[in-house]
């Protein structure tokens, strides 16, 4: 289990960097395809294997199975909760990714490179806006207990989803898409 001091946001906001990983490569291969280069099926259905399994699987379902349902318990005072509004994000980004995975199995690349940066996009903007005021809100409301049971809920989920040697996978598949991002200039900040 992750030390107390350690935040739930705080490791949730450690899994974002691994998708902004994923998420820039994707950016660099739709500009690639955009301009000619041909459709990298790999590419694109690994950089879907890890979205489903790591950055919904994994990570969306810490976040609407736990911390959303925190968030929304009875007594958990906020000026406002934008709960829904992620969900319905992370519910348009399974749409960007099932019509991406489609373009790839019908060699539409304009259909890939469109649904990939529609995704990449949405993500970024959806990252910042957790980051900056989901979890900086969910910090403030949530109490240490709550912040506790969150994080035995995570160490739970975590075994639980992912089988021995699972999440190494995706994080050296981010860490490839990474390296193959920066060598066409795209870096996560």
């Amino acid at each position: 289990m992750p030390a107390i001091e350690e935040k739930p946001t705080l490791i949730l906001s450690k899994e974002h960097q691994n998708i902004l990983k994923v998420v820039n490569a994707l950016l660099a291969e739709s500009s690639a395809l955009e301009k000619g280069k041909q459709l990298d099926k790999g590419f694109f259905l690994q950089a879907v294997d890890f979205i489903r399994n790591y950055a919904d699987k994994f990570h969306h379902a810490k976040e609407e199975d736990i911390l959303f349902k925190e968030m929304c318990k009875p007594g958990v005072e906020m000026h406002c909760n934008p709960t829904d509004q992620m969900r319905y994000e992370h519910d348009l980004g399974r749409g960007f990714v099932k019509e991406m995975e489609a373009g790839v199995n019908e060699g539409n690349k304009g259909k890939v490179a469109e649904n990939a940066r529609n995704y990449a996009q949405l993500l970024q903007e959806h990252i910042y806006k957790e980051d900056n005021i989901l979890y900086p809100l969910a910090d403030s409301a949530l109490n240490a207990r709550a912040q506790k049971t969150m994080l035995q809920a995570f160490a739970k989920a975590e075994k639980e989803r992912f089988a021995k040697g699972t999440k190494e996978k995706y994080l050296k598949i981010a860490k490839e898409f990474e390296k193959r991002a920066e060598k066409k200039g795209l870096r996560v900040e």
